[in-house]
C-alpha cells in the first residue's frame, strides 16, 4: 500500500493513524486466511483498492428467513467457496457496500459465472463470497469486477476515490473442490 492520505478538515493525523492501524489488523487476518486457512489465495493492488481472494471447500452458512430466524444451509451441488476481500489501497481497511462480481475461466476456456458476491459476515474476516460449483479441481483464471460504489465520501482532500469500475485478474490459479 504505497499511497498516503493527508490530514484535512475531516481527518486529523491521529484519525488517519487509527484507520491505518485498523487496516493493518485486517491485513493480518487476511494474510492468515490466505496463507494458513484457505487452500489458495492471493492479493494485488488495483486503482484505489487492494483486492484478495481465498478459496476453500464449499461450506454451510446461516441465512436470515422471512420470520426473522436463521437457517443453516449446507451446500448442495456447490463444491467451491470463494472469498473476496476488497480493501482501501492506502489504509488497508475493508470496504463495505460494494457490488462485487466473480467470473472464472477454466484452463479449457469454459466461462463459469458471473456470480454476484454478497457480503459475508465471518467471525475473523469480513469479506464478499459464496459457494459455487466448478467443473472440477484444476487451473482457473479468476476475474473480480468491482462497480464504482454509490456511497458518499467524506473529505474534500482524501475523498475523491473509488470513482471507477475496476477489474482484477488472478490468472492460472489451482482451485480445489469439495464440501467442508
Amino acid at each position: 500500500m504505497t499511497a498516503t492520505m493527508k490530514p484535512s478538515e475531516e481527518a486529523t493525523s491521529r484519525q488517519l493513524e487509527l484507520a491505518r492501524a485498523g487496516g493493518d489488523a485486517y491485513h493480518d487476518a487476511l494474510s492468515y486466511m490466505i496463507g494458513e486457512v484457505a487452500d489458495t489465495g492471493a492479493i494485488q493492488e488495483a486503482d484505489d483498492y487492494a483486492v484478495a481472494f481465498a478459496q476453500e471447500k464449499a461450506e454451510g452458512l446461516y441465512f436470515l428467513q422471512e420470520d426473522g430466524g436463521l437457517e443453516w444451509v449446507e451446500p448442495d451441488e456447490e463444491n467451491c467457496h470463494i472469498e473476496i476481500a476488497v480493501c482501501d489501497r492506502v489504509d488497508g481497511r475493508f470496504i463495505p457496500g460494494l457490488d462485487v462480481t466473480l467470473t472464472l475461466t477454466s484452463e479449457g476456456g469454459e466461462r463459469i459465472g458471473p456470480f454476484e458476491m454478497p457480503f459475508l459476515w465471518h467471525p475473523g474476516l469480513y469479506h464478499y463470497g459464496r459457494d459455487i460449483r466448478i467443473p472440477g479441481e484444476g487451473r482457473y483464471s479468476l476475474s473480480v469486477s468491482i462497480a464504482a460504489p454509490r456511497f458518499p465520501r467524506h473529505d474534500k482532500v482524501n475523498g475523491r476515490r473509488y470513482a471507477r469500475d475496476v477489474s482484477v485478474e488472478f490468472p492460472d490459479v489451482h482451485l480445489t473442490t469439495g464440501q467442508g
